[in-house]
């Protein structure tokens, strides 16, 4: 992977494990959803279009509540 850089990358996101967590999500949403953030990717793959979202800066992690039962944990 080239682009983005891991560097710009791992200034954007606390910790690479992150980083992996908010990309594997963003890409199932660009397959199932198809709903673009950006006007033009370099990447084909829905993997690498979601690190390019977290390059722009247009992807944050959210905190979680450690109460709350989320739909990907039932």
């Amino acid at each position: 992977m080239l682009y983005p850089s891991i560097d710009v990358l791992k200034g954007k996101v606390d910790s690479k494990y992150s980083l992996v967590s908010l990309a594997s999500k963003r890409a199932r949403q660009l397959q199932e959803l198809g709903n673009f953030k950006l006007s033009e990717y370099k990447s084909h793959k829905p993997v690498g279009k979601a690190l390019e979202e977290v390059a722009a800066g247009l992807l944050e992690m959210e905190i979680q509540d450690a109460n709350k039962v989320y739909s990907d944990e039932q």
